[in-house]
């Protein structure tokens, strides 16, 4: 089921307590959670006080690459201070143009439990993460949810301050997870006749939960002699409208080729595995 998940009321430190999900799919909506140790209501790009969020970091600084089937967990990292020390903070992704609006948010990764596991840092700050997940059987259920995403986030002092804002400057990539070949032939070859090196682009395709070619990519043919310590690049090939790779170079000597995709906003970077050639 795919589910379309609108946050409508923030209360406590965060309760979202309507999630606009067609009455079909009500079943598999994800829970609501609600985080009753914070009193104030907290909209939105709220500060009451003197509490600060000072960073956050989203899968460890990493790109959150989902394929077609897996579930992948994704740690927030809200680290905040208030001079009196910090009770809570936590975070969840979402994706979309307004936050604000009844239609803005086109997917969501909200976690079951709006609770942060803080640890201490010092007097007056901690870091607290939120575990949450994206599922392509579930939230990230299209694939123009491909690309950055924005940081919803809170933290309360132990007096009570609290500061919330609803997109937080930190770096959330989902990208659709991909995957490159190389194929070198005829294999042995004699030294000064033509080798064929193919390969296929392809990446998940969220509607379908599929993968599919990666159509007018550059990617670049690599080469590493027998015994040599690294690759040279040899020219770059562009896929096909089906993510197909194709090129041709001379035999020169024993040695491995492979395609080396730099990746993209909505795809991550790719390398093959190596395809050893045997020059005679």
């Amino acid at each position: 089921m795919r589910i379309r998940a609108t946050v409508a009321a923030l209360t406590g430190t965060l309760a979202l307590s309507a999630l606009a999900v067609p009455a079909a799919q009500a079943a598999d909506a994800p829970k609501v959670p609600n985080l009753a140790s914070f009193a104030a209501k907290a909209p939105a790009d709220e500060v009451v006080g003197d509490t600060k969020i000072t960073k956050i970091t989203v899968n460890g600084g990493k790109d959150i690459v989902v394929g077609t089937s897996a579930k992948k967990t994704v740690k927030i990292a809200v680290t905040a201070t208030d001079p009196s020390g910090i009770e809570d903070a936590a975070a969840f992704l979402w994706h979309g143009t307004d936050f604000d609006a009844d239609d803005g948010i086109d997917g969501s990764m909200v976690p079951e439990v709006m609770e942060g596991d803080c640890k201490v840092v010092n007097a007056t700050t901690s870091t607290c993460i939120t575990t949450v997940v994206a599922d392509p059987k579930a939230n990230i259920y299209s694939n123009v949810l491909a690309g950055k995403w924005k940081v919803w986030a809170i933290a309360q002092g132990k007096d009570g301050d609290h500061v919330s804002q609803d997109s937080y400057p930190a770096t959330a990539y989902v990208k659709r997870a991909s995957k490159l070949t190389t194929n070198a032939s005829p294999e042995p070859v004699k030294k000064g006749k033509t080798i064929t090196v193919s390969g296929a682009l392809t990446r998940a395709n969220w509607d379908t939960l599929k993968y599919a070619g990666y159509t007018g990519q550059s990617v670049k043919l690599e080469y590493k002699k027998k015994g040599a310590s690294a690759y040279s690049t040899l020219k770059t090939v562009k896929s096909d409208t089906k993510g197909n790779l194709k090129t041709t170079v001379k035999a020169s000597a024993d040695g491995y080729f492979r395609y080396v995709f730099a990746g993209t906003s909505t795809t991550p970077a790719v390398t093959s595995t190596s395809d050893f050639i045997d020059v005679r």
